[in-house]
């Protein structure tokens, strides 16, 4: 019986893609003096900023280039990062029905608190795991697991929310049931990782309070 939800934060719990798509851009114009395909950028969303920035730009320190992303998004996102439509409500009516929640980000803790208290939300979760808290990050099951021990349950009480592959993959990886939510951008059929496997997919947050109590 499931009794605690693991929510990804970008794009799943907040719509924090116009932020994230720009601050890449402003990134990619600052090396190489150029835009990039949205594609070539959503399919990273969700793997760790360090480990695209080492792919992304091989000729620069990672922690040079995330600074140059991470300044832009700074001052852009208080502009631009969005609520999603029922989603905050969701979690809501899961508390109140005595459900565990859990956010599990490849984002660091101080951006996660930080757009939290833009919308008032840093109270709303029982606990998070952010990529300071562990040495892998999605799609290893690390991040999942040590979400595990901190909320006290199983893998098999547990389900993962997320929007993109790496989240997919993280909770095949750990043993826990994954829900692939219909709001995202990220498309699946071009993405680093190829053989993630949901187990459900719902197209509203309405669709994934329904799954949850069914489970």
């Amino acid at each position: 019986m499931i009794n605690t939800i693991f929510w990804d934060f970008d794009g799943t719990l907040l719509d924090t893609n116009d932020v994230i798509l720009e601050s890449w851009q402003v990134t990619y114009e600052h090396y190489y003096g150029k835009r990039m395909p949205v594609e070539h950028i959503t399919k990273c969303f969700g793997e760790p900023l360090l480990v695209t920035m080492a792919r992304e730009f091989p000729e620069v320190e990672p922690l040079e280039a995330a600074n140059v992303y991470r300044t832009y998004q700074k001052d852009f996102a208080y502009r631009n990062v969005k609520t999603i439509p029922g989603v905050f409500e969701a979690v809501e009516e899961l508390r109140k029905r005595g459900y565990k929640q859990c956010i599990v980000t490849s984002r660091t803790t101080e951006s996660t608190m930080r757009y939290l208290e833009l919308f008032d939300k840093t109270d709303a979760f029982d606990g998070m795991v952010t990529c300071d808290d562990t040495d892998k990050h999605k799609p290893d099951p690390a991040p999942i697991l040590l979400a595990l021990e901190k909320m006290g349950c199983t893998s098999d009480e547990a389900l993962m929310v997320g929007d993109g592959v790496f989240d997919i993959k993280c909770a095949n990886n750990a043993g826990v049931r994954a829900v692939l939510v219909g709001w995202r951008i990220t498309d699946t059929d071009n993405m680093l990782i190829r053989d993630a496997v949901h187990d459900y997919e719902v197209d509203s947050p309405e669709e994934l309070l329904e799954l949850i109590e069914r489970l």
